[in-house]
């Protein structure tokens, strides 16, 4: 990525609209088999990815045959899309610096958010990393709002910079470290799980993690905070 918003195409100043297809569509009647559906396909794609999920797999797994699964969804390109962009859209909307002021507050909530996501949806954060291990090709359409996102928040972190609220630094690699050191939550649950002596399906007491993150990117930062 680059810094010099001057030569993002002129889209990045558009918001990325929410997304549409089969799952968005359905009506009152269809809601539940729709869910199923939808369960099935992020269950299918985080594991496998476009290019290794099968509509027989989605249909097995929702309970359904392969006619029955393709008279709601046309196929599984359309509703890969869809969560996908769902993925997405979902991340700009929640992890956007609501108030700019107090960059220990900013990015504290930023970091939990990114953190309760990952613990909260594994699924579907590993949607969007079987896309990036596959190749990305079905983000092209993302990455220039993603830049414009991600600019914003740079332009925030600079102000901080400037006005002395925190150490001089490269703020895009700062929001990078974030997303890696949160997105491993969702990518490594398994490993976090046997490292932390946790059975498959306990709950994670997340707290000591936003704790410890929090804290080690906000001295990281040369951000002061009261104790």
């Amino acid at each position: 990525m680059t810094s010099d918003t001057a030569a993002l195409p002129s889209s990045t100043a558009q918001e990325m609209p929410a997304p549409e297809g089969p799952l968005s569509r359905a009506r009152p009647g269809r809601e539940r088999i729709m869910a199923a559906i939808r369960t099935a396909a992020v269950a299918e794609f985080s594991l496998h990815g476009l290019k290794g999920t099968s509509t027989q797999a989605i249909a097995a797994r929702a309970g359904l045959t392969k006619p029955q699964l393709h008279y709601y969804i046309a196929g599984k390109e359309e509703l890969y899309e869809e969560l996908l962009m769902q993925v997405l859209h979902a991340w700009k909307v929640v992890f956007s610096f609501e108030d700019a002021s107090d960059p220990a507050t900013v990015l504290g909530d930023y970091i939990r958010k990114k953190l309760d996501h990952a613990i909260d949806s594994p699924e579907m954060s590993r949607i969007f990393t079987r896309e990036i291990l596959d190749g990305g090709r079905n983000l092209d359409r993302y990455w220039p709002n993603a830049r414009a996102w991600t600019q914003r928040k740079v332009d925030i972190i600079n102000g901080w910079i400037a006005r002395g609220q925190m150490r001089p630094l490269d703020a895009r690699i700062l929001l990078m470290h974030i997303w890696a050191m949160t997105q491993s939550y969702a990518d490594y649950a398994i490993q976090t799980r046997v490292m932390l002596g946790l059975p498959p399906d306990a709950p994670i007491d997340r707290e000591p993690i936003a704790r410890e993150l929090v804290a080690f990117v906000l001295g990281g930062c040369g951000i002061k905070t009261t104790p």
